[in-house]
């Protein structure tokens, strides 16, 4: 895998965040009693060119677990992708009003365009979407209507990631009802299923001749609610949790059928804009066993990135559609990456900030 091919360099629309990826304005992080790898360093920002638009991805179902997308939209000589990530997405209470009185292009309205000229988009659906099932009995419960899944179609995602502390919270019917909506949308999901096996299989999308493989997973610190109660575990309904074996296993099956991997996490502290020593070993084990990008969600903040291994983590992109949220959760950003066959060619932050209403618009 060779490192990046473009020199990185604090670009303007980094500096636009307030240094939010690099509290103290340190080029590395510090953690408390950690002893970062030699190997590690962390990234500076690279300004992109504009995205060149392409066609979307559409889903089918291939055997052993595998699920695959393809398109033809560029000649598969090309062999490079622009993929584009964001954080958070939850489309339900003011989200979903939105919806119903503004229609389903609303909640995105103002990222659209941008979104669409990627290759692959993805992020993490931080609610159910279903009209159906009793609340949990947590202190929050996200629900987003079913023409949400629309939504999310025609801002351009190809591919979400359902390993987090909000899909179940509508019981499974209505995780059920999400599972079925995304597929009608033809929309492809990581980290969840209706059983054990589902839960941890890997999608992988075929584009410009390159084979890219996601996976799902969810660990975030142990609080009042027991989120151990929605692992899949056999015929058992939920979420993959993302114990360091499940994660090395199956980055290093999926390794074998794809050319790049891909792996979603939902880990960390809430609010926290310094990553945890479980955040730091789970993204080593994924970049370790052969991922190439680490995509990290759950904070609500931006949280730092970091090259390691010629692999890039970015451990939190915060939130991405999120109503009820203040001051730097609301200031969020898009990760925009260049990758080929050889791995990460080059990567940008897209600045974005979230408004009142909790739709994203992209900064000048």
């Amino acid at each position: 895998m060779k490192k990046p091919t473009t020199r990185f360099k604090i670009s303007f629309l980094f500096l636009a965040l307030s240094l939010l990826l690099l509290p103290g304005c340190q080029v590395r992080p510090t953690h408390p009693g950690i002893q970062l790898n030699t190997q590690t360093e962390i990234l500076e920002i690279n300004t992109l060119p504009p995205a060149t638009p392409t066609q979307k991805v559409s889903l089918t179902i291939t055997k052993e677990n595998t699920k695959t997308a393809t398109s033809t939209a560029l000649p598969p000589a090309s062999k490079q992708v622009t993929l584009m990530a964001v954080g958070d997405i939850m489309l339900g209470r003011t989200l979903a009003d939105l919806i119903q009185s503004a229609g389903t292009t609303a909640p995105f309205s103002q990222v659209s365009n941008y979104l669409s000229s990627a290759d692959i988009t993805v992020g993490n659906l931080e609610c159910a979407i279903s009209t159906q099932g009793e609340p949990e009995t947590k202190a929050y419960t996200f629900r987003a209507p079913l023409e949400a899944a629309e939504s999310l179609r025609m801002a351009g995602f190809d591919l979400v990631n359902l390993a987090n502390n909000h899909v179940l919270d509508y019981g499974e019917v209505a995780f059920f009802d999400t599972l079925h909506s995304l597929s009608e949308q033809t929309i492809s999901y990581v980290g969840a299923g209706s059983n054990a096996i589902e839960a941890r299989t890997r999608v992988i999308i075929e584009k410009n001749g390159l084979k890219l493989a996601f996976l799902g997973y969810f660990d975030i610190p142990i609080g009042p609610y027991d989120y151990t109660q929605w692992q899949a575990v056999g015929e058992q309904p939920g979420i993959a949790w993302g114990f360091h074996h499940y994660i090395s296993e199956d980055v290093k099956k999926a390794r074998l059928e794809a050319d790049v991997v891909i792996v979603m996490m939902h880990f960390g502290n809430e609010y926290a804009e310094v990553i945890s020593q479980a955040q730091i070993d789970s993204a080593y084990t994924a970049i370790d066993a052969g991922a190439t990008l680490v995509i990290g969600s759950h904070p609500h903040v931006l949280q730092p990135i970091e090259i390691y291994n010629d692999g890039l983590i970015a451990y939190s992109l915060g939130n991405f559609v999120f109503d009820q949220f203040y001051e730097k959760a609301n200031q969020t950003a898009i990760l925009r990456v260049d990758i080929s066959s050889d791995g990460l060619m080059s990567y940008d932050l897209v600045p974005v900030q979230i408004q009142a209403d909790g739709t994203p618009m992209l900064l000048p």
